[in-house]
């Protein structure tokens, strides 16, 4: 190895820097996988909030690995909106209705379809068709079987079918 490789590099990276490094490089994702499981842009910063702190106060969340940390990363947002679906003051409140970035009114159309699906049926069209996880990565940070997954997967997309054609969407 050179002088230049990451584990003589590593040691010179403080954790502040490696969690501001991750800060940066995933908060997109953390705060779209939030918006996706809440369906309100408050509710997925607060998220993403609860998200960053989770990683400062966790001395063994895994810094250095970039697999592991988006992993991490994605685990901890979905837990945090389970936590959040779970607490008393959610069930008495409705959110108010808005929406994450300009999208065309076809996506939005689509996305708030999706939004109506069950929190882990969400889970598993955002994690396969918008960050790219195998079945198998899907399972994995899920913890749940492959087979629950794929079977996950396969009624969503028949579920988000079922409701676009009933609007009369043919994309």
């Amino acid at each position: 190895m050179n002088d230049t490789s990451a584990e003589k590099i590593l040691p010179f990276i403080s954790r502040s820097e490696l969690i501001e490094d991750a800060v940066k490089t995933y908060a997109k994702m953390i705060t779209a996988l939030a918006y996706h499981q809440t369906g309100s842009r408050a509710d997925a910063d607060d998220i993403f909030q609860e998200v960053c702190l989770s990683l400062v106060r966790d001395d063994n969340a895994p810094l250095t690995d970039d697999a592991h940390l988006k992993a991490y990363l994605i685990r901890v947002t979905i837990n945090k909106c389970k936590d959040l679906h779970k607490s008393a003051w959610r069930k008495r409140v409705e959110p108010l209705v808005d929406h994450i970035g300009d999208i065309s009114p076809e996506s939005q159309s689509i996305l708030d379809e999706v939004m109506k699906l069950k929190p882990f049926y969400r889970s598993v069209i955002y994690l396969y068709y918008y960050q790219e996880y195998s079945v198998k990565e899907i399972a994995q940070i899920l913890e749940k079987k492959e087979n629950t997954v794929s079977s996950a997967l396969r009624r969503a997309r028949l579920k988000l079918r079922d409701i676009l054609e009933e609007e009369g969407y043919h994309g």
